[in-house]
């Protein structure tokens, strides 16, 4: 549902689209819908999106937003991540109201994941 000037959609770049569509198809069982050779958006995810073909990463350490996601069970998605090929760039660590960590996948965009869950 489109409410007014509420986020809506989020772009992220990509180095190279079939890497980022494979890892968050294996990672979280993700489908995309391809617009051309340099476009590829995800729908029912927490938030509609999509990812553009580019040369940069999206990083915090570059000023980007951290887009961040949230799990039941922390430990078992960062072995999911891991094993889709995920890179663990920050391990498990608390913050006020849970925990966290951050991976980049495999175009190096950087994502956090959290927890309120022991």
């Amino acid at each position: 549902m489109n409410r007014h000037e509420k986020i809506n959609y989020i772009e992220l770049p990509s180095r190279d689209l079939a890497k980022t569509k494979a890892f968050f198809t294996e990672a979280f069982g993700w489908e995309f819908e391809d617009y051309g050779e340099e476009y590829t958006a995800f729908t029912d995810q927490g938030l509609d999106g999509g990812f553009f073909k580019a040369d940069q990463s999206s990083s915090t350490r570059n000023g980007a937003a951290l887009v961040i996601f949230y799990s039941e069970g922390l430990e078992g998605t960062l072995s999911t991540i891991a094993s889709a090929g995920g890179k663990i760039v920050q391990d498990i660590f608390p913050f006020p109201g849970g925990r966290r960590f951050h991976f980049t996948e495999p175009c190096g965009n950087e994502f956090a994941v959290w927890s309120d869950k022991e």
